[in-house]
């Protein structure tokens, strides 16, 4: 049973669009969010990655055109998580919704998400029907799902994606934890059981080409197994500490005479290859304490139009316009 009904409909929403050299795209999903949700008190915001192929130019010129539009661009490439990080911690309206640049979530199922939100919900991810996407894709989403929900317990909502509606305070209360090991969707749970799913239509990308490749999704699915779940290295030390006895027994077989020949070895390799599996696992988890040491923030800021809200702190170089100071009336005898 969900929570008890918001009778409060949503009209006012930020719609986040993070992009990565998606010059072929742009312009088309500015014109579809429009088109499907100008009827809204509509903000849209760009945030550009560091793309180096024109995207920055065509979306000054969609804020040049359209007040409802703004942009953060980026000083490099900082990443997905970093991008829609910086939309959702500067969106003005109580919602956020969050739509890729590939338009392969159609912006019409929008409609879904806000129906499903007014339930009294604080946040509904999409969840992919008819998947569009390479089958090899597929099937590691479905291993990722599948490790990180019944064998690591991790608590993700289920075949969730980055298709969302999220209040404003919710998303930026999540962002402003600087997390050495970031992770939206398994961070919502942590703070609030008001969330769910809804299945959501989904196309083909049309233009350009996915930035989502196997290393993208094993860097993503590594900082969730190891930030998200303490099974782990609980697996890891129960390993070690079997492996240790193993070490025990062999070296009194060994040293008995009930084992030799080619037997030893054999098992000493068997014991290299799991004491190098736990010193792997152990090392990811020195790098992800170091990880929430001093370090510079999750993204830095080149250039924007919302100078009235962004903080000077994600600004690699503030150089907004200062105002004049007033000359002083000089004194005379």
């Amino acid at each position: 049973m969900g929570p008890s009904v918001d009778r409060t409909r949503i009209s006012s929403i930020t719609v986040v669009v993070p992009c990565y050299n998606e010059v072929d795209n742009i312009t088309a999903s500015y014109e579809e969010i429009v088109e499907e949700l100008g009827d809204l008190d509509l903000e849209v915001i760009y945030v550009d990655d560091g793309s180096a192929d024109g995207s920055l130019d065509i979306i000054r010129g969609l804020t040049e055109q359209d007040p409802r539009v703004g942009f953060i661009s980026f000083t490099r490439n900082f990443g997905f998580e970093a991008a829609f990080s910086a939309g959702y911690r500067y969106a003005a309206q109580p919602w956020v919704l969050h739509i890729d640049a590939d338009q392969q979530f159609p912006a019409a199922e929008a409609r879904v998400l806000i129906d499903e939100a007014q339930q009294g919900y604080d946040a509904v991810f999409g969840v992919r029907t008819n998947r569009q996407d390479p089958l090899l894709r597929r099937w590691g989403t479905a291993v990722f799902h599948h490790l990180a929900q019944r064998v690591l317990r991790v608590e993700i909502p289920r075949g969730a994606t980055a298709f969302r509606l999220v209040r404003t305070d919710l998303a930026r209360r999540v962002v402003d934890l600087e997390l050495g090991t970031p992770y939206f969707m398994a961070t919502v749970p942590r703070l609030t059981s008001r969330y769910t799913t809804v299945a959501v239509g989904h196309r083909a990308r049309e233009r350009g080409e996915s930035k989502v490749g196997f290393r993208f999704l094993a860097s993503h699915a590594v900082e969730l197994f190891v930030g998200f779940t303490r099974r782990l290295p609980g697996v890891a030390a129960g390993l070690a500490l079997g492996t240790a006895a193993l070490c025990g027994l062999l070296a009194v077989a060994a040293g008995t005479g009930v084992i030799g020949g080619a037997a030893v070895p054999a098992a000493l390799f068997v014991v290299l290859a799991v004491l190098t599996a736990v010193l792997a696992v152990g090392v990811r988890y020195l790098v992800t304490v170091g990880a929430g040491q001093p370090r510079p923030r999750q993204f830095y800021i080149r250039e924007t139009s919302l100078h009235d809200r962004v903080d000077p702190a994600d600004l690699l170089l503030d150089e907004r316009p200062v105002a004049p100071q007033p000359r002083r009336a000089e004194v005379t005898s």
